[in-house]
């Protein structure tokens, strides 16, 4: 099954896994409770102490849910873009180019921020991300350039 494995399929697999991390990712800082007294209190003083910058009012717990949104937006964008990166592995693999393996990179240190920041789940949701769009860059890169076309060229709108 392995030997079989394109491309297209590793980045398919990457994208669904970034749909499904970015689903765990808000329903888990959404849904969360605070599972001691201390934490609460946290918890409310991020909501309840604001403090304002250029006349408008903020609280922290304003921040971490708009920065917990933002990163949905940005598990989906990377879902959307490694479903995009799959279709031209096959159509234009040579207009890939470095992204796929910058594409990698980000993932890896997601994971490394992930293991040292956050749960056990993330990490793992990064690793398995980072795995498919490793293999995916290299089996890319692997391929030989299109007949009329060099690795480099981009591919022309139509």
């Amino acid at each position: 099954m392995w030997n079989s494995m394109s491309a297209r399929a590793l980045y398919r697999i990457a994208a669904i896994l970034f749909l499904l991390f970015a689903v765990g990712h808000t329903f888990g800082f959404l849904s969360f409770k605070p599972p001691t007294a201390d934490a609460l209190a946290v918890r409310d003083a991020m909501n309840t102490v604001h403090f304002e910058v250029g006349g408008t009012s903020f609280s922290y717990g304003g921040f971490y849910i708009g920065f917990g949104l933002n990163a949905t937006l940005y598990l989906i964008f990377s879902a959307f873009l490694a479903w995009h990166l799959g279709n031209m592995s096959v159509a234009y693999p040579a207009a890939i180019g470095m992204l796929g393996w910058i594409f990698f990179a980000i993932q890896i240190v997601s994971l490394a921020l992930s293991w040292m920041y956050f749960s056990i789940a993330p990490a793992i949701f990064s690793a398995l991300v980072a795995i498919c769009l490793g293999w995916s860059a290299w089996m890319v890169q692997q391929m030989p350039p299109a007949t009329g076309r060099s690795r480099s060229s981009p591919v022309q709108p139509s």
